[in-house]
């Protein structure tokens, strides 16, 4: 039996006293498996059924909170505070609707990816003619320039609140630190959801924070979660924000290709293993999502609206009002949530126009420049004095008005077994995404309805 290389001994047949060759160096250390492996290992480890429990889910963690993060950006924050002060907790029940909502289309997009290897843009690229295809590219890019102005405007303001940094400062600052938290997407996939997921925990402490702080009315708050309501124009102007600040068209596009290349299935029936484990992540982050966007709304009900303060409609005021109501410690959490939302959701939102451009019209440009090109926009904005927040709602209006297109393309795409196999919509979830997608655009032509300066029928 020969002796194992390296062990020090004489091989075989050579005598004591002869001259042994020395032994070549030792091979290097295998080199330690990323984060990003070591989570696919976990993953395959629990699709085998070696991995149980919360052991078995962890791996599977992460595409659906990057998404979620879309659902609690500043556009959230300015329309939630905008509808709480006005209204107080009448509008709780468009939050709950459109957080429903967002769960199912997310939860089809996650699914379209899985099942298909391709993401949205790509499949519509595929399979829609040339000229549509690239209609929809510009109309999706205007959406995430308008997903970009909300983020940016959100994490400068929250730097110039706290620190007292020039707005145009605050905004530099920004582009550069999601840049760098964009950089990391270089170690893999995992280091990123890491830190995002790090950044939404510090948005829905925060809240806790608030509502403990504020002391809300939850039977109020329980019984407007369920009782539809409707009030004058403006009201309708704030439900079609929320829906856009809610589900919004770049988390749709972007959860496909978070899904696309994670976790390959080797099988359709592993295809439908995976789906329920994203499932279960999708449940979670958008169910985080939904909280924190009501805990946007209560609050600003049971300290704005409640005390006489319903013209506290922009960031800045709700601050300032905060400050004297509830004290100093609840308008610095306040502004520290702000600036985790803005930092987070400004690279998601950088994240998701990549995957329209390049899954649209294959267009590849360096996240850096893509980065610069969509600061224009906010720093116009800045530069012209134009109320921040009142551009918050407004973008977060374009999106909804946008929707529409990844919508209809994801529920035809998923309804069909061509495409998706052993993953294709049931005719109940088929049927719910027609309802939510109806009734999506049902809101917006009402607001064009509106906008138009036509009266609503009473």
């Amino acid at each position: 039996m020969s002796e194992p290389a390296g062990s020090g001994r004489p091989p075989q047949g050579a005598s004591s006293g002869s001259r042994v060759p020395c032994s070549p160096p030792a091979a290097p250390p295998p080199a330690t498996p990323t984060e990003s492996a070591r989570t696919l290992l976990a993953a395959r480890a629990a699709l085998a059924g070696e991995r149980h429990g919360l052991r078995a889910v962890l791996p599977f963690i992460g595409p659906a909170v990057i998404a979620s993060v879309a659902y609690m950006d500043p556009g959230n924050f300015a329309t939630n505070i905008q509808s709480g002060a006005l209204y107080g907790y009448n509008l709780l029940w468009v939050v709950l609707l459109a957080n429903l909502m967002a769960m199912l289309f997310q939860n089809l997009s996650a699914k379209l990816g899985i099942a298909t290897g391709r993401n949205l843009p790509e499949l519509c690229r595929q399979y829609l003619s040339r000229r549509t295809t690239y209609v929809f590219w510009i109309v999706s890019e205007v959406a995430a320039m308008a997903t970009d102005l909300a983020e940016f405007l959100g994490a400068t303001l929250a730097l110039n609140l706290l620190f007292h940094v020039p707005l145009l400062a605050g905004a530099v600052i920004t582009g550069l630190a999601t840049y760098a938290m964009l950089m990391l997407d270089r170690f893999g996939f995992r280091p990123i959801e890491i830190l995002i997921s790090a950044l939404v925990g510090v948005i829905a402490a925060s809240y806790l924070v608030e509502t403990v702080l504020s002391r809300p009315d939850f039977a109020e708050v329980a019984v407007h979660a369920v009782t539809p309501w409707l009030g004058g124009p403006e009201s309708v102007l704030l439900m079609v924000g929320i829906i856009g600040a809610t589900i919004m068209p770049h988390a749709v596009y972007l959860h496909s290709g978070l899904t696309q290349h994670r976790v390959v299935p080797r099988s359709p029936e592993e295809a439908v293993r995976i789906h329920h484990f994203e499932l279960i992540d999708v449940v979670v982050a958008m169910g985080v999502a939904g909280l924190v966007n009501m805990a946007m709304l209560y609050m600003a009900a049971a300290v704005f609206h409640s005390t006489g303060h319903a013209a506290v409609a922009d960031i800045t005021t709700a601050y300032r009002t905060l400050q004297p109501l509830l004290g100093g410690a609840a308008a610095a959490v306040f502004l520290a949530s702000l600036m985790a939302s803005g930092l987070s959701s400004s690279a998601v939102g950088t994240m998701g126009g990549q995957v329209i451009m390049q899954g649209f019209v294959g267009f590849h440009i360096p996240v850096w420049v893509r980065r610069v090109v969509t600061m224009v926009p906010t720093v116009v904005v800045i530069a012209l004095g134009v109320n921040p927040t009142a551009t918050l709602v407004m973008s977060q209006v374009v999106l909804s008005l946008v929707l529409p297109i990844p919508l209809i393309s994801l529920v035809r795409f998923t309804g069909r077994r061509d495409l998706m196999g052993l993953l294709t919509s049931t005719p109940a979830l088929h049927a719910a995404a027609i309802a939510g997608t109806v009734v999506i655009v049902f809101l917006n032509l009402v607001l064009l309805w509106q906008t138009a300066g036509l009266p609503l029928p009473t």
